[in-house]
């Protein structure tokens, strides 16, 4: 006998300007039940939740929880209501401490009506603890490092004690470590009988973690189906809408097995020390040739390069670019001297969403198209429009404001942006992060493409370990901020390159 539903949405239908999100979609979740929601970008799978959460309003359908009809004109509605959301990009307030943040709104008070900090510094401790997790109470979420950001966004939400919980890419900013506590808070909560819907791209964690997936593809549900009877291929298949036979052949990643690097040297950094992390780390990069870096969070990587583009300032060691050293002080002087830096977290450091997708693109290429101070407008828009075309970015177009964008339309107008310049080397940290399978492909040829016909030399940091083996010429290894070694494609693997790591 199957579970009690706690929420129903049924024939649910929202549109946009020039687009129709969900078609007519239905979706349930059991009590005790974790319940995976996937798609493609744009499939419909946020504004599905947002509907839900009270962030949008539908346009038809309806919405029952605990068998009541409801219609949220708020999140905060939906909050009052029993619904948690962890959103993939941490919403915490910087300025205020864990417990603060995990407490805001629903202050414990005294007898005088005053917060009772004492005793919500020590339930925020208790909470935390009980997931395993050390966190300095005393100081700013904003320095405690964007990890522990959401693990403290995932303890407010436990803390709520909600009936559904909804969490969109939880694990984004997460290491391997920290990945399991979550997973094992999520089956505590699963256990209490707490309805929990997943959204992820990262296919692994659904087949760990959930009793039912939900498939939606250009805003129609495509299929509901218990996890024991679906195989990793054949779900990819259903979200691409394309045969599984076809998706075995061509593989989980779209990088091939054709290096194209020459013996043209573009980025020789040498003895590169940062104020605390890197230390002392050497490499090289060559002209056609992408460099995996490989490492846990918090070995470097991301820190590497920041120092490498001139965000963090180094303390000893050389940058030499196509030949000549540098003086890397500020990012202004990396872009000078030819690089360019796709950051990890798009939503804060990369695009500007209130900006259109063409101002977005043109941000960094800005003084290219000038000509004594004004800006051709006829330049621009063949430029603009040239990169849509080849990068496929979906949009209604160059004038839709960027933050409308799916997560991997947004990627790609972020490298649109350093493809405008034509930079010899560029920086890619975590380029499909967050993205789904399908716009994860795109990416990935992209990459290759890049280094293959345009010769551009590539560092690329990912958390995926997959990812970095197949999509890269060389893969070097980093450790608490020093180089452990780096592997040829033809002897790096998954095992040999997590062997380096756990024994460095």
């Amino acid at each position: 006998m199957a579970a009690e539903s706690i929420l129903q949405m049924r024939g649910v239908t929202k549109g946009f300007p020039g687009v129709q999100a969900l078609k007519a979609v239905d979706f349930d979740v059991r009590r005790g039940e974790v319940h995976a929601l996937v798609g493609h970008n744009g499939a419909g799978k946020s504004t599905l939740i947002k509907i839900l959460t009270g962030a949008y309003g539908k346009d038809g359908g309806r919405v029952l929880l605990h068998a009541k009809e409801v219609s949220f004109a708020s999140p905060a509605a939906s909050q009052a209501a029993g619904i948690a959301t962890i959103y993939q990009e941490v919403n915490l307030v910087p300025y205020l401490t864990a417990p603060e943040n995990i407490f805001l709104g629903r202050e414990p008070r005294t007898r005088f009506g005053t917060v009772n900090w004492a005793r919500m510094r020590r339930d925020a401790a208790k909470l935390l603890e009980s997931f395993g997790i050390r966190v300095d109470l005393t100081v700013p979420v904003s320095r405690i490092g964007v990890a522990l950001q959401q693990m403290v966004t995932i303890a407010r939400a436990v803390s709520l004690q909600a009936s559904l919980v909804v969490m969109d890419e939880p694990t984004s900013s997460l290491d391997a470590a920290e990945v399991r506590v979550l997973f094992g808070v999520i089956r505590q909560l699963r256990a209490a009988g707490v309805a929990i819907i997943y959204v992820s791209h990262r296919l692994e964690e659904i087949f760990a973690l959930a009793d039912r997936v939900t498939v939606l593809r250009d805003g129609k549900l495509v299929a509901t189906i218990d996890i024991s009877e679906v195989d990793i291929l054949s779900l990819v298949a259903l979200m691409l809408g394309r045969d599984p036979e076809q998706v075995r052949a061509s593989g989980l990643t779209a990088f091939s097995q054709t290096g194209a690097a020459s013996g043209e040297t573009v980025l020789e950094i040498e003895h590169l020390s940062g104020d605390t992390i890197p230390r002392d780390i050497s490499l090289r990069t060559h002209k056609g040739e992408v460099v995996g870096l490989a490492g846990l969070l918090g070995s470097g990587r991301t820190e590497l390069a920041r120092v490498i583009f001139g965000l963090d300032r180094a303390v000893a060691g050389t940058i030499t670019i196509a030949g000549r050293r540098r003086r890397i002080g500020s990012p202004r002087a990396a872009v000078r001297a030819g690089m360019g830096y796709v950051t990890e977290d798009r939503k804060i450091e990369g695009i500007v969403p209130e900006l259109s997708v063409r101002d977005n693109i043109m941000l960094a290429a800005l003084p290219m198209f000038a000509r004594l101070g004004v800006i051709s407008p006829r330049r621009q828009r063949i430029v603009v429009d040239d990169l849509i075309r080849r990068l496929d970015i979906r949009t209604p177009g160059p004038a839709t404001p960027v933050g409308r964008l799916s997560g991997g339309n947004q990627q790609k107008v972020i490298l649109a942006r350093w493809l405008c310049r034509q930079p010899r080397f560029l920086i890619l940290d975590e380029p499909t992060r967050g993205i789904d399978v399908g716009a994860k492909s795109e990416i990935q040829r992209l990459i290759q493409e890049l280094a293959r016909d345009q010769g551009m030399s590539l560092l690329m940091i990912s958390s995926e370990l997959e990812e970095v083996v197949e999509g890269s010429d060389r893969v070097v290894v980093i450790k608490d901020g020093r180089k452990l070694g780096e592997f040829a494609r033809a002897e790096a693997s998954e095992d040999r390159v997590m062997k380096a790591i756990s024994e460095g």
